[in-house]
């Protein structure tokens, strides 16, 4: 089976096509970035992207994530034609609020976060924070969180070199 991960093309052994994506990205592609934190998809720690749309990898057959095109917090930045990594506004503002604790919940913090603002770049205070209750943080860093989440917003709607 032909999984389209982050641009890239991937063949893996898709046996039923039930394993959850999850395992496959982490045990045989080595993309450790999505994190396992519950298992049930209530979490948000598996949290990537699916054609865009925020889908929890815990959760998501790998028969379906194959008619997909698959992107993970490691696809998140931009490689320019210079070679440079250009952040996304997710994973700057993040760094600018100084945000992760333990960083375990991050990666699907920053991609449940980033799928939202993709799809809804004028979205008001209370849509972006409504957004992001699903995802839990066993630190309770809720507030920076928080704080990371409304940066990234100002930062998604900016031009670049303005921030």
């Amino acid at each position: 089976m032909q999984l389209n991960i982050n641009g890239e093309t991937f063949e893996v052994d898709d046996g039923d096509g039930l394993r959850p994506l999850l395992w496959v990205l982490r045990d045989e592609l080595g993309l450790t970035g999505t994190k396992y934190g519950c298992g049930a998809g209530i979490c948000g720690s598996c949290t990537v992207h699916l054609d865009g749309v925020a889908a929890r990898s815990c959760q998501t057959p790998l028969a379906q994530a194959a008619q997909a095109a698959i992107r993970t917090i490691e696809g998140l930045a931009q490689v320019q034609p210079d070679g440079s990594v250009r952040l996304h506004a997710v994973q700057q503002a993040f760094i600018e609020e100084q945000v992760p604790q333990c960083s375990w919940c991050m990666s699907g913090q920053m991609m449940t976060c980033a799928a939202f603002l993709e799809q809804n770049p004028a979205a008001s205070e209370a849509q972006v924070l409504d957004a992001m209750q699903n995802n839990y943080c066993r630190c309770g860093c809720y507030a920076r969180i928080r704080k990371g989440v409304l940066r990234a917003a100002q930062l998604a709607v900016q031009p670049a070199g303005t921030a």
